[in-house]
């Protein structure tokens, strides 16, 4: 007995690449934004002060000093000691001739320590420092 042959004819399955294509271009899309939206922060996560002239600076090959409430120092989120400030900063000095400096501080850090940390930078002729705040109205001052 032979098979009786349907009317309609064999069908092929069919792979719709439209569809596909889509969710190829959202995804690729997805991943750029991502991508773009992602900022290396180099500094220990601290609650910056707010400051009204505030400007963005671009922090690219740029070293970080943070400074937490507790007052501790870290030099690109390393623990680093007082004492070994002023030798990292000549190395680095020496590495780079030129040096970016940012100082970001916690806004219950001592301010005391804060100058210090700056004069020990400046101290050594390293010009480009910059403190970083955070983009806000500046509070009223104290009576």
């Amino acid at each position: 007995m032979t098979p009786i042959p349907s009317p309609r004819g064999r069908k092929r399955a069919r792979l719709e690449i439209i569809p596909l294509i889509d969710i190829v271009f959202f995804l690729l899309a997805t991943f750029v934004m991502v991508s773009l939206s992602m900022v290396k922060n180099r500094g220990i996560a601290v609650n910056l002060p707010a400051a009204a002239t505030g400007a963005a600076q671009e922090q690219a090959h740029a070293t970080t000093l943070s400074l937490r409430a507790d007052g501790q120092l870290f030099w690109d989120k390393q623990p680093i000691d007082a004492a070994q400030l002023e030798p990292a900063l000549r190395q680095l000095l020496a590495e780079q001739g030129d040096p970016r400096i940012f100082i970001n501080g916690d806004t219950k850090a001592e301010f005391g320590q804060a100058v210090a940390v700056l004069d020990t930078v400046r101290k050594l002729g390293i010009s480009k420092v910059a403190i970083q705040t955070q983009p806000g109205a500046t509070p009223p001052p104290a009576p």
